[in-house]
């Protein structure tokens, strides 16, 4: 994993020499490599852009950030990506007995998440696509119950387990939902 993304998630200087600080870093990803299953899904769809909202089908995502994201695309690729159930096993493991390790396996977890998402796109661009950056549920202007939509869409509880509570949240917790624009060749 990224040392350094995990050290600013941590909000801690990228040029520390804190060997403890670093160790513990060592420690938390090799946890989190061993216990990780990451699963994707994702699929491309057609989309319909306007000023204020992106239609893909008969769902209607209400986003100026997200419809100024996709200006000019035809497609999107709609996914969703999880570490699966073992990382909250994790972090509540140590959640109650040591805050420091929760903290740093927060950020490797993060870190992870992030690496998985890369690697999706990486797939897609290497098939060719040109893509745009990759705009969540819960950034910006795009609601975080816009989630509903993504799940239907995609139906990502059957197909990798990803479950969504009443609140929006998303179970397990280190699991991202995204659209990324298709620029059009």
């Amino acid at each position: 994993m990224n040392r350094a993304e995990i050290l600013r998630y941590l909000r801690t200087s990228s040029k520390t020499d804190d060997e403890r600080l670093l160790g513990l870093i060592d420690s938390c990803c090799d946890e989190v490599n061993k216990c990780v299953h990451p699963k994707t899904l994702h699929r491309i769809f057609d989309c319909e852009v306007d000023e204020y909202s992106v239609k893909i089908g008969t769902f209607v995502f209400s986003s100026k950030r997200l419809a100024e994201n996709l200006k000019g695309c035809s497609r999107v690729c709609v996914f969703g990506a999880t570490l699966g159930t073992e990382c909250d096993r994790l972090l509540r493991t140590y959640s109650s007995t040591d805050i420091t390790k929760t903290a740093v396996l927060q950020a490797c977890l993060a870190s992870k998440i992030e690496e998985v998402c890369d690697s999706l796109e990486d797939k897609l661009k290497s098939e060719g696509l040109t893509l745009r950056q990759r705009y969540s549920p819960g950034y910006f202007d795009l609601d975080i119950s816009e989630n509903k939509k993504v799940f239907e869409l995609i139906d990502l509880t059957k197909r990798i387990g990803l479950a969504i509570t009443d609140t929006c949240q998303m179970v397990p917790t280190k699991s991202v939902t995204a659209f990324i624009g298709i620029e059009n060749d």
